[in-house]
């Protein structure tokens, strides 16, 4: 990806409207906060801590991820749940009428619109799950210490 930057006075002719080609992809690379972290090339985190640190940091991310999961799934559930009581109880008292043979139209026109823009999106959802999946086999001792935390953070 790259993007387009106009050039100063000085560097193009009078009308000429010439651009410099910046690489976003190489600039998201030397900024990275993981490489920031852990150093440019640093493969898997195996090399720089011992397994019981990268299992307590597995483990307390993963715990922190799961509660903050469990909390904001509750209330995801409450608000959705308390508006669609609400929506019958006014509807059944007559102040709202639903047309749910517009709804359940707006609804497949929907699941219509979700389905190709997910057929256009496979390539890059791939290639996402293929990184994932090599960064867990990479670092397995910190994703089993986050999968562990995750599942106790879900039950507190």
């Amino acid at each position: 990806m790259a993007a387009r930057r106009p050039r100063s006075a000085s560097d193009h002719d009078s009308d000429d409207d010439s651009y410099e080609v910046l690489d976003l992809t190489e600039y998201a690379r030397r900024h990275n906060w993981w490489n920031r972290l852990f150093g440019r090339n640093s493969g898997p985190i195996v090399e720089k801590y011992s397994v019981a640190t990268q299992i307590v940091m597995g483990g307390v991310t993963g715990w922190c991820a799961g509660f903050l999961f469990q909390k904001v799934g509750k209330l995801a559930a409450t608000a959705v749940g308390g508006g669609f009581l609400l929506l019958q109880i006014a509807s059944h008292s007559g102040y709202v009428q639903v047309d749910w043979k517009r709804v359940e139209k707006d609804v497949n026109k929907a699941k219509k619109q979700l389905k190709k823009r997910a057929n256009k999106a496979a390539p890059e959802i791939n290639t996402l799950i293929e990184e994932s999946t090599e960064f867990i086999k990479q670092n397995i001792v910190v994703s089993s210490g986050f999968v562990g935390g995750f599942l106790l953070g879900l039950a507190s």
